[in-house]
């Protein structure tokens, strides 16, 4: 296994971190406030550590678990810290309106991430279409979350989908980092969903495979609630 660099103490840091220790990686945890590093890294446990904001990551896949409103001066601060990381871009910059994005128009927000970053850091979205607490609960009724990613690099994305295989998930790849455009507007779908329809945030959007073996999923979306 190998050492996972978490940016954040939010739910998403929470639910990644977890699983990431759960699976053997070493987890560390960076936060503008040092106490709230701390809390989340023993909460975490097996042996999660703390590093310094703003200072180089011990991993070489680094999770941007900050909201889309901090995470390009987090990625300026850091600078050349992040020089030849692997940067997991977790966000939404969804607007107020959760209709629309606050980024600019010809652009979306894996790009400004990446244009923020060192011109040697790769970038690849995954885990911004789903709820952190489901991801917490990983797995429903034996099947795995679907996590849809997309990145430039091929080399890239089959580290990260190394990463999401050993979380007991499902790695999806959309396609080149334009995609992630889409994997954004996805998550416009969710809360389209959440307020219209499910009335809740108790599901994943997924993948069915129908006609395949053990590809058994619900169509839109897998209820993460217990029981159903």
């Amino acid at each position: 296994m190998s050492t996972i660099s978490i940016i954040g103490s939010g739910d998403m840091a929470a639910a990644i971190g977890g699983l990431a220790a759960k699976a053997g990686h070493t987890v560390e945890v960076m936060s503008r406030d040092a106490a709230k590093a701390r809390a989340l890294a023993e909460q975490i446990g097996a042996d999660a550590t703390t590093g310094a904001f703003g200072a180089a990551p011990a991993g070489d896949i680094v999770i941007l678990a900050v909201p889309y409103a901090a995470v390009l001066d987090v990625v300026k601060q850091y600078g050349e810290a992040l020089a030849g990381k692997l940067l997991v871009d977790i966000t939404n910059p969804v607007a107020p309106d959760f209709t629309s994005f606050v980024t600019p128009e010809d652009s979306f927000g894996a790009q400004e991430i990446a244009n923020a970053a060192p011109t040697d850091a790769e970038v690849v979205k995954a885990f911004n279409t789903h709820f952190s607490h489901v991801l917490a609960a990983g797995p429903v009724e034996r099947h795995p979350l679907d996590v849809f990613i997309a990145g430039d690099g091929a080399q890239a994305k089959v580290r990260v989908s190394a990463f999401i295989k050993s979380l007991g998930l499902r790695p999806m790849d959309t396609g080149p980092l334009l995609m992630a455009r889409t994997l954004e507007h996805v998550c416009l779908l969710s809360l389209g969903l959440m307020i219209h329809s499910v009335k809740s945030t108790h599901f994943a959007i997924g993948v069915s495979l129908p006609g395949l073996a053990h590809a058994h999923q619900h169509v839109s979306y897998h209820s993460a609630q217990k029981g159903q």
